[in-house]
Parts: structure tokens; C-alpha cells; sequence
């Protein structure tokens, strides 16, 4: 197994945002993490990516614990998020943006390799390399933070919230491009308000409320189930 989160709980300060969940990942799977707001996803995204430390319970990434580890080090071994917010830098150009993402590697050569991937996923980027980040549409700004991590060459990508504040035509638009990462051997575990897209596309899928595990399943076997339909499809 890729990633293994076991029975994970984490807090801020007194209030318990995370009781006891666990979940994995498997080399070559897309999984999605489905759940309404407050529900808890983007706190299992904080534990995952060391970003907020577990209160208790285990983080195993490739074979090895890292519950430990700081967030810049989890990224170093190819655990990378793609945060909720995009949170990429306004006052910098699309290519500088590009540039942060690979901060931390020195092969010249593989770097290169994977601008070309990220400009033959998103070519908006290429025509906008020299554009300030800032000044970019909400769309093309969720494409430039989803290039940027690839630009770490992830063995896991996680993404919190991909198709927040985006037009129907273009969550579309990124989860065929997620899908099409997901084909060229990248790994991915997808927070998502948007059910239909996420379990659409994802291979296995866990369903999160109020900071516990409830359902879990394939992407198929959760939009069949009528529960997960009426809570997060608005169907019965």
C-alpha cells in the first residue's frame, strides 16, 4: 500500500477535528475523500502532508512512518498537496510559480522533462508562462497550482478541493486532466465537494462526516448507494 492513515485523530486546541479515521492508497489508484463542509477533509489533508501533526495514530508513506516528519520532508519522499485555495503566488509568473514547485530538485534534465509534461497537460500555461499568476481566472490559476506540484514529481498528488469556485465547463475541464495524470502513473487522493465528478472517477472512495469514517466502497458502489446519492448528489 502507497499511503496508510490509521486511526488518526487530530485536534485544534480542545476541539477534535479527526476520531480515530483511517484510510489507504494504493500505487496507481485515484481515491476520493467526499464529505460536506466541516466534515473533516481538508484537516485529513493537513495530517497526510504534515502540515497540522496528529494528535494520535500513524502516517505510513511508501513502507516507511512518517507520521513525524515535517511537511518539507514528506515532499522531499513524493507525498505532495496541492492545498485547497490553490495558494499559488500572485505577484510571481506562471513559470516562476512553476519554478517553486521544483525547489527542491537538482536534475536538471527530469525538470525539464516535466515543464513539458505540465505544459502538455495545461497548454493555457504555456501561452500565459510570462504572465503574472495574479492576474490569472480562477481556472487557470487551479491548473497552474495542480502543474506546480507535478513540478515535484509526486508519487502521491493529493488535491483539496480542485473544482472549488470553478464553472461547470471547467471542473470538467480538470478532472479529465486529473484522470489523464492518474493514466501517466501518478498516484492521486482527491478531496472533493463535487461527488459525481469524484466518485465518477475514482476507483475507490471513502465518505467522511464529522471527522469519522462512515461509508467506503468503489467510486461505482457510491454513486449507487442511496444514501451518498441523497446526502451529496441531491437524488434519491
Amino acid at each position: 500500500m502507497l499511503l496508510e492513515l490509521d486511526t488518526a485523530t487530530l485536534s485544534y486546541g480542545k476541539i477534535e477535528a479527526l476520531h480515530g479515521i483511517s484510510l489507504e492508497v494504493a500505487e496507481g489508484e485515484i481515491v476520493a475523500l467526499i464529505g460536506a463542509n466541516g466534515a473533516g477533509k481538508t484537516s485529513t489533508m493537513r495530517a497526510l502532508s504534515g502540515v497540522r501533526g496528529l494528535s494520535s495514530g500513524s502516517v505510513t508513506f511508501n513502507g516507511e512512518d512518517v507520521t513525524k516528519l515535517r511537511a518539507d520532508q514528506r515532499l522531499r519522499k513524493g507525498l505532495v498537496l496541492c492545498p485547497e485555495g490553490r495558494g499559488i503566488f500572485p505577484g510571481m509568473t506562471v513559470t516562476e510559480n512553476l519554478n517553486m514547485g521544483a525547489y527542491t530538485r537538482k536534475d536538471k534534465e527530469a525538470i525539464e522533462q516535466d515543464y513539458e509534461r505540465v505544459f502538455g497537460l495545461f497548454p493555457r500555461l504555456l501561452e500565459r508562462k510570462k504572465q503574472v499568476a495574479g492576474t490569472m481566472s480562477g481556472g487557470e490559476q487551479q491548473m497552474l497550482a495542480i502543474g506546480r506540484a507535478l513540478m515535484s514529481r509526486p508519487k502521491l498528488l493529493m488535491l483539496d478541493e480542485p473544482s472549488m469556485g470553478l464553472a461547470p465547463m471547467l471542473i470538467q475541464q480538470i478532472f479529465d486532466i486529473i484522470s489523464e495524470i492518474a493514466e501517466q502513473g501518478t498516484t492521486i487522493l482527491v478531496v472533493e465537494q463535487n461527488a459525481k465528478q469524484a466518485l465518477s472517477r475514482a476507483h475507490r472512495a471513502y465518505v467522511l462526516e464529522t471527522g469519522r469514517i462512515v461509508k467506503s466502497g468503489t467510486g461505482a458502489e457510491l454513486l449507487d448507494d442511496p444514501t451518498v446519492r441523497e446526502a451529496y448528489l441531491g437524488v434519491a
